[in-house]
């Protein structure tokens, strides 16, 4: 079975460490909001969690820019430069995901190292992480110090909103993560794209991606 080689080492360490992350927020995050309702840590264990994984989420956010900034892996992102041909790739892919995946239909789209991504795939992730990310991250930081960013807080509408931004993102991520983890699971077999996470390599049918094949 011929394989390509999709995720780099600092690829795979970036990942894991932001599934670990964002799940640990996601705890510690129902935790303090649901005071009372939840009682997995102390509330004040809770906060303490919640601070430091929010700071590692930042730290591995930039882990992230860095690589893909300076290195010829940005291609994943931005491979199609023809805004027709890309939306037309994105409505090929959602009609596999919506249809042709139920009666059996061929992928439209197979991946080599430089475009691992569908369209649908780099758009999604361009927008989670260059717009929701970064916002959830800075209402976060506002959050985390109220006394200190005050200012920063008044600016953006006060408190409330602040707090309304980052608990609707939060939302949209929670019901982001399980549809990750089951599209995870269509590859040429329910674990492909998740042994791929670990080696770095995935494995592919004969004749799909010739030029990329080990």
């Amino acid at each position: 079975m011929p394989r390509i080689y999709l995720h780099p080492l600092p690829v795979r360490i970036w990942h894991w460490i932001n599934a670990v992350t964002c799940v640990m927020l996601f705890l510690t995050g129902i935790q303090i909001r649901y005071v009372g309702l939840v009682n997995l840590v102390s509330f004040r264990t809770a906060v303490a969690v919640h601070n430091w994984m929010g700071f590692v989420l930042i730290a591995n956010f930039f882990v992230w820019l860095g690589f893909y900034l300076f290195s010829d892996k940005i291609t994943a992102y931005h491979a199609e430069l023809n805004p027709l041909k890309y939306f037309r790739g994105c409505l090929r892919q959602a009609m596999y995901y919506s249809y042709g995946i139920i009666v059996g239909a061929p992928s439209p789209f197979h991946p080599t190292p430089h475009r691992k991504f569908n369209p649908l795939q780099a758009i999604t992730y361009q927008i989670l992480m260059l717009l929701l990310l970064p916002i959830q991250c800075i209402t976060g930081i506002l959050l985390w110090n109220l006394v200190r960013f005050s200012g920063a807080a008044n600016f953006f509408g006060g408190v409330r909103v602040v707090d309304t931004v980052h608990v609707l993102i939060f939302i949209f991520f929670a019901f982001y993560l399980p549809a990750h983890i089951y599209l995870g699971t269509l590859g040429r077999t329910p674990t492909t794209h998740y042994k791929a996470m670990f080696t770095g390599y995935e494995e592919v049918e004969d004749g799909e991606s010739a030029d990329a094949a080990e």
